[in-house]
Formats: structure tokens, C-alpha cells, sequence
């Protein structure tokens, strides 16, 4: 096929009009189109008179040599190949394969095992997605926290109740595997091209448990409510997990893909020995605005005729800190994420329409290792939960988060918010300097203004913050080798965002494939 870049069509153009495009680009009649598909779409909204949707299309022809001897111009190429291969082979272990986790990096890495014939078990912490429905539902209506079966822990991870973001700054061409196999479990076709894909929280719990039921159907085991309490380890290399229960699993290979939010599990790594380093992450609040006011900012006059608008602001402080919009979620809603009792953590959540009343964005302060307080390799963990727990406290308990309106946090109104904070079970007006250190609030105070320069109204007094924000990153990192496994013990694969070793839900995902791949290169017959 011939790939043909940089098309630019009417946001409401037809698939007839794109192909004339096409042929155009080609020196061709479209008649002479055999086949058309859309690798790419993007909106360029630079000119708020003139927005224009920028496609990338792959066609088919009949004598494809003799058009592209006729092309010109640096926008036509062959379509390259992004086909997954699979490692050449046949593997066997042993002991069959454990993963730990079935976040998007467990869940890639069990799904690639058992692609490749080799039957994992994947122990996950968490219930099933209905579970945790439930359990979530009770706990954003009634303040009731389940320690293990949450926002963070269960099927899909901490990614479930989330946008189902799928942008990435990587380029591992193993990002379309995971969009195909999200697709064939049920998501949207769009993912495929669209710049900026999300599936929405409400489809992509449908999509894990395809994604699960593909697993099972290749000879794979995913079992829910299964705690790893203990890693055993025999002459420098893995020899077997044990469970909550006191249940002992054999295998020699052991994917850890536990999330950024499993602190409990870090505390057992580090009394284990296991090699861990302190890691930079971000922390703040979650900020909202009337969704139809980012629309009008980003899109002008034809705000109405086009999806809800998103942004991502950055700026750097006087001092060189980095404070940066993370995770927007569109016509979405602030949720409780919080999985220890006693400390508030919020997030952001959208379902695919988008169709919320607000929009919403964590707005984060870098945090380094220098601001922990202490050369602890979890000092960056203890550090999250001080901040939780003073959120907590200044809400009042019982998960009430504590809001402020933008122009009380700068001090230049003691006006209430009047956008509608979205949280739940509850909200409580509060001053929100109370938690953070000196640094992070003036780098939000400094930031916010200056955001509201490149993004009209984002600065607007009666816009709202809650707090905490703090589960964006991993603040640990699990040393490991070229092999991906850890430095601590052979067949420990250290996976995803937990593990420090990922940015989100595809990253993670080519991080759990890629651990797939070592096993499997590992115990090669």
C-alpha cells in the first residue's frame, strides 16, 4: 500500500472527499483506489477561522510501482509494515509463568505469554471488574474504603477508572499490538488512528475482560483476590511467590507489574533486599472548569460542532520547577482513588462521550528525591502518603475532600468556587496550603496565572481545586538489567509504572510485552 501524509480535509469532510484528496496526491482517478484506510487523524485547531482535520491514509492500487515512479513529494511512501512478530521458537518453562498484577503491564505480559504457549497464572490483588464496580460505587456513595479492591487494585489496574487515555511519547512500534488487541476485546476502531485515543472508563471495563477472556481461552489463569506476600528466592534466582492465605506458587520467572499504588509490597521488596532507587514524580491538585469554556478557548466560534477540547499547559517556575497539566479529562469528573485508610487521593475520570458538565486536569509540581527529606529508597512513598494524610485530615475524614476556589489559593478573592466540584462522596471548603510544602504552593501560585496566558480562563477565580493529586507516577524504581529482570534475583521481571519503567496505559502495555519477550527468549528449546 502507499501511505499519503498530511491531508488536510474540513473537520466534517466525507470519506469520498478524503479519497478524491488521495487520488489527487497520487496523479491518479480515485476509481483507481482499490482500498483506503485511515492510519492517522489529527485536529489542527492553530486557526481558529479555518480548523481543519490533518489525516494520514494508507491506499491500495492496481500497479503500485507504476504510480509511485509518477509521485512527487516528500508526503508519499510505501506504508511501512507495523505487523507484531512474534519471537522465532518454540519456549518452554519449566514451572509455568507468574505475573504479579493485572494492570496494563501485567495484563500485555500475561496476554503475550500465553500467545506464545506458555500458560501463565497472573495473581492479581484486586477483584474483577464487576468486584470492584460495586466496591468503588459504595465507596464514591458512602465513603467505605476496601483496602484491596479499588480505584487502584483489581482488574485493569488504576487505568480502568480513568479517560482510558491511550496517547504515548514512545514509538516502540509494539503501541499498535496493544491498540489491536484493545480493538479485537471490544474498544473503538478510532484508537487505531486517532492522535489522541481514549476508550472512556465506561468501555474500557468491557475491554479488560475481553482482554482477560482471551487469556483464559489460550491456556492462561488469571485469579482475583490473590496477594502476593513474599517472593522466594534460591541461589540468586526466583524459586516460587507466596499468597496472602499462605498458599506457595512454584515458577522460575515472575513478572512484577504492581502499580505505583501497591506501597505495602515496596515495603516487602526493600526488607527482602530487593534493589530499589528513589525516582522523581509530580504532585498537586485536580483543577476544574465548565467543560464549554476550554471549548470556546481551544476551538472559538465552532466549539459547537466539534469534540470537547482538551489542553496541556507546562511552565517552569523563577526557582526552575516544573508545574504541568497531566491526564485531562474532558467532560469528565474528579474521583476518590484513595487505597489506604486514613489518606485522600483524588484522580480524573471520563466516559467515552465525554459529555460532563466540567473538564478537569491534575496540575502537577515536579517533586525531586532533594525534597524528600531522607536518602530512603521509599522516602519518595512516605512522602505521598504525608501529604494524603494531611488532605484527609483538612477534609474533615471520612474521604470528604478538601476544595478551593482558584482566587482563594492566590489570595485575590474569598469568593466560593462556582464550578461545580465534581468529587465524591463529599467536598469541604478548606485551604489547601495546609498540606503542601512551602515549594509546591508557591510553584502552583506562580503557575496557575501564568497558565491562564496561554489558556483563556484557566486562571479564572471561581475555577476548583481538590486535593490531593499524587498518584501520577511511581516515586520507586526497581533497579533492573538489560534482561528486564531485577538486579536482586534472576527471573524477577520489575514491569510498567510500578516498577518506575512507564508513563501510562501504553507505555506500561509495550512494558509488559517486552517482559513477555525475555521469558520467552529465556527458556528457548
Amino acid at each position: 500500500m502507499i501511505r499519503i501524509t498530511d491531508l488536510k480535509m474540513p473537520v466534517h469532510g466525507t470519506e469520498e472527499q478524503l479519497k478524491k484528496k488521495a487520488a489527487k496526491a497520487l496523479g491518479i482517478y480515485v476509481e483507481e483506489i482499490l482500498e483506503m484506510q485511515i492510519f492517522r487523524r489529527s485536529l489542527d485547531a492553530r486557526k481558529k477561522d479555518q480548523i481543519l482535520s490533518v489525516y494520514v491514509v494508507d491506499v491500495e492500487v492496481g500497479n503500485e510501482k507504476k504510480v509511485m515512479a509518477k509521485v512527487k513529494g516528500n508526503n508519499i511512501s510505501i506504508t511501512p509494515d507495523l505487523s507484531y512478530a512474534f519471537p522465532q521458537g518454540r519456549a518452554e518453562c519449566k514451572k509455568r509463568p507468574v505475573v504479579v498484577g493485572f494492570g496494563p503491564g501485567g495484563m500485555f505480559a500475561a496476554l503475550l505469554l500465553a500467545q506464545m504457549g506458555l500458560k501463565p497464572i497472573v495473581l492479581e490483588r484486586g477483584g474483577d471488574v464487576e468486584s470492584r464496580k460495586k466496591a468503588v460505587s459504595l465507596f464514591w456513595e458512602e465513603g467505605r474504603l476496601d483496602t484491596e479492591n479499588n480505584v487502584q487494585f483489581g482488574e485493569g489496574g488504576a487505568g480502568t477508572f480513568s479517560d482510558g487515555k491511550l496517547t504515548t511519547r514512545i514509538k516502540d512500534p509494539r503501541c499498535r499490538k496493544v491498540l489491536e488487541e484493545m480493538v479485537e476485546a471490544g474498544a473503538p476502531e478510532d484508537i487505531l488512528y486517532d492522535a489522541k485515543p481514549h476508550i472512556g472508563t465506561d468501555l474500557l471495563q468491557g475491554v479488560v475482560q475481553g482482554i482477560r477472556e482471551k487469556i483464559g481461552s489460550l491456556g492462561g489463569e488469571v485469579r482475583f483476590f490473590a496477594k502476593v506476600t513474599d517472593i522466594l528466592v534460591k541461589d540468586g534466582g526466583v524459586e516460587g511467590v507466596v499468597l496472602a492465605d499462605g498458599e506457595k506458587i512454584q515458577t522460575n520467572d515472575v513478572v512484577l507489574a504492581i502499580g505505583h499504588s501497591a506501597r505495602d509490597t515496596f515495603e516487602m521488596l526493600y526488607q527482602k533486599g530487593v534493589l530499589l532507587e528513589q525516582k522523581p514524580f509530580a504532585m498537586g491538585v485536580r483543577i476544574e472548569h465548565p467543560q464549554k469554556m476550554i471549548d470556546i478557548a481551544q476551538y472559538g466560534d465552532a466549539a459547537e460542532k466539534l469534540p470537547p477540547g482538551d489542553y496541556r499547559l507546562t511552565y517552569t517556575t523563577k526557582k526552575g520547577r516544573g508545574v504541568y497539566t497531566f491526564c485531562m479529562c474532558p467532560g469528565g469528573y474528579v474521583v476518590a482513588a484513595a487505597s489506604e485508610e486514613g489518606r485522600l487521593a483524588v484522580n480524573g475520570m471520563s466516559e467515552r462521550a465525554r459529555d460532563g458538565e466540567n473538564a478537569n486536569s491534575a496540575l502537577l509540581v515536579q517533586v525531586f528525591p532533594m525534597d524528600f527529606g531522607s536518602d530512603h529508597p521509599l522516602a519518595g512513598m512516605y512522602f505521598q502518603r504525608d501529604l494524603e494524610e494531611k488532605a484527609f485530615a483538612l477534609g474533615g475524614g471520612s474521604y470528604t475532600a478538601p476544595i478551593q476556589s482558584v482566587g482563594g489559593f492566590l489570595g485575590i478573592s474569598k469568593e466560593s468556587p462556582r464550578v461545580c466540584p465534581t468529587y465524591r462522596p463529599r467536598t469541604k471548603e478548606a485551604d489547601l496550603s495546609k498540606i503542601f510544602p512551602p515549594f509546591m504552593t508557591e510553584a502552583l501560585g506562580e503557575a496557575i496565572p501564568e497558565m491562564g496566558k496561554k489558556l483563556k480562563g484557566f486562571d479564572r477565580e471561581d475555577a476548583v481545586l481538590t486535593a490531593v493529586e499524587s498518584r501520577s507516577s511511581s516515586p520507586v524504581r526497581i533497579l533492573r538489567n538489560d534482561h528486564g529482570e531485577s538486579l536482586w534475583a534472576k527471573g524477577l521481571y520489575p514491569t510498567g509504572e510500578g516498577a518506575g519503567y512507564a508513563g501510562g496505559i501504553i507505555s506500561a502495555a509495550v512494558d509488559g510485552i517486552l517482559a513477555a519477550e525475555k521469558i520467552f527468549q529465556k527458556n528457548l528449546k
